[in-house]
């Protein structure tokens, strides 16, 4: 059985680029939350070089399940890193969940 990867997309005012990658970087905050999970696996962050606001991240888990009871477990904690984040971005885009074979 393959793992789990969740997709997004975020668009940025490219002068908060520096706050912005340090919490989604793979040494982030992000990250280091998702680390409470023996599921978690990794998070990559992508930079579009033709659009430097532009952002793509990838977190890898070990399966659908362990994500779910990832963000079950760890609701309160998700929520609020994700109010504190949000001044970061203009936008923020759900790319889709994706198993990978």
């Amino acid at each position: 059985m393959g793992s789990y990867a969740i997709m997004w997309e975020f668009m940025i005012e490219p002068a908060l680029s520096d706050e912005f990658e340090r919490a989604y970087n793979p040494e982030g905050e992000w990250a280091e939350l998702f680390r409470c999970s023996p599921d978690y696996i990794k998070t990559e962050l992508l930079h579009d070089t033709d659009h430097p606001e532009r952002y793509i991240t990838i977190d890898y888990w070990r399966s659908e399940d362990a994500y779910a009871a990832f963000k079950e477990g760890y609701h309160d904690e998700y929520e609020g890193l994700d109010r504190k984040c949000e001044p970061l971005t203009l936008t923020e885009t759900h790319l889709g969940n994706f198993q990978i074979k």
